[in-house]
């Protein structure tokens, strides 16, 4: 709010620009000099309408362009000190301007919206001042008119976004909420909007938890996951849905950046994940081949989700086209499988197309919704191959 109000002051202040004239005051003729020396003092004790009339004489009398100049400049000054007195009657969308960023520097608010409703009259409200008055709604603790009025104005960009999604935080409307989050995260590609996204999505009514460890492997892969008991309650999340290559992973990865502290605790964790992923890998063939035998494809694309977090993205590819050609019980979880996999391989364009393709449970919609954004809004790269075997020192692709 205050560089909005900063903006709007140094965009009306910055017209009024007397001393400029001054330094030209020889080139103009005495028919336009008087007037406006007269206006200037009118000005000055407070009478704009009595110094608007002078402006005007002067106006009419000027012949040069330096003459006009002067003249604009002078009616700027006398419109805008109008305005910040509370006057709008004389000076216009200056005038009117002028007032609306005064008023905001104040926090009247209530005078700020009446002051955008004269603004609009003189067909002088543009995008900065529908701002102003949109925040003077929020200021005053009115979300559904401060809602309206974003969205009747046409506002965009991020600020407008911004108190577009606080406004609907205020009225508990996770749906604005979200929308307006949406086309941050997309516009801007912001880790500070991706936190607040996948945290609304987070707390959503009815989500599984293979959906809540969809939503941490985004904060994961976004840089949001809020300290050590995020990146905890990640790993055991991957855990309890058998993807401990993953959850050894974000362990690992925990203890490098300090995020989960030492201790036994964050111990446990990864030795408990170590051993699973190593009992997981070790009865992998034999998993792969009973998948194989059955009638349908769900446990090759479970198989398959199980090689993206162990660095296997290609392979993960395959394995859950297999296993998408077998016919899925679970069709919207297995496309967003398919996506997640084309997204860890760094086809990002196919990876969209599939997330879009989801269809059916609402929760899951959502996921792909989100993982969707992800493709499009250019985030972090694609999680790395496995090092091939055999092939000391290969460094992993960032």
């Amino acid at each position: 709010m205050r560089k909005l109000r900063a903006a709007a002051l140094a965009a009306l202040l910055g017209t009024s620009i007397l001393g400029a004239g001054q330094a030209l005051a020889q080139e103009i003729s005495a028919a336009v000099g008087n007037p406006l020396t007269q206006a200037k003092a009118l000005a000055k004790s407070g009478n704009y309408r009595a110094a608007m009339q002078q402006a005007d004489a002067a106006s009419a009398a000027a012949k040069t362009a330096t003459e006009r100049q002067i003249v604009d400049q002078t009616k700027q000054y006398i419109a805008i000190e109008a305005g910040k007195a509370g006057d709008t009657s004389v000076g216009g969308a200056q005038g009117a301007k002028a007032k609306i960023a005064v008023d905001a520097a104040a926090g009247r608010w209530k005078e700020v919206i009446a002051d955008g409703e004269a603004l609009s009259k003189t067909g002088g409200l543009d995008a900065t001042y529908s701002l102003v008055v949109a925040q003077a709604y929020y200021q005053l603790h009115d979300p559904k008119n401060c809602k309206n009025y974003i969205r009747s104005h046409g506002l965009g960009g991020e600020t407008a976004l911004q108190t577009l999604q606080r406004c609907a935080y205020d009225d508990n409307d996770d749906a604005t909420q979200r929308q307006a989050l949406e086309q941050l995260v997309g516009s801007t590609g912001k880790a500070e909007y991706w936190k607040d996204l996948l945290h609304l999505s987070e707390r959503a009514k009815g989500i599984s938890d293979h959906s809540t460890l969809d939503i941490y492997r985004l904060k994961s892969m976004t840089g949001t996951l809020a300290g050590g008991d995020d990146v905890m309650t990640y790993a055991l999340l991957a855990m309890q849905l058998k993807m401990a290559a993953e959850a050894k992973t974000a362990v690992e990865k925990g203890m490098a950046d300090k995020t989960l502290p030492p201790g036994d605790r964050t111990t446990r964790l990864l030795k408990q994940a170590t051993d699973r992923a190593n009992a997981a890998a070790a009865s992998f063939a034999k998993d792969m081949a009973d998948a194989q035998k059955q009638p349908q494809g769900d446990a090759l694309v479970v198989l398959g989700e199980d090689q993206i977090g162990q660095g296997k993205a290609k392979e993960a590819l395959a394995t859950i086209q297999a296993g998408i050609a077998k016919g899925c019980k679970d069709a919207a979880n297995c496309q967003i499988r398919l996506g997640t996999a084309y997204l860890a391989t760094g086809d990002k364009a196919n990876a969209g197309k599939t997330f879009n393709a989801v269809k059916g449970d609402e929760k899951l919609v959502m996921v792909a919704h989100l993982y969707s954004l992800y493709a499009r809004s250019g985030a972090a790269a694609a999680p790395a191959e496995a090092p091939a075997k055999g092939k000391k020192g290969a460094k992993a692709k960032k």
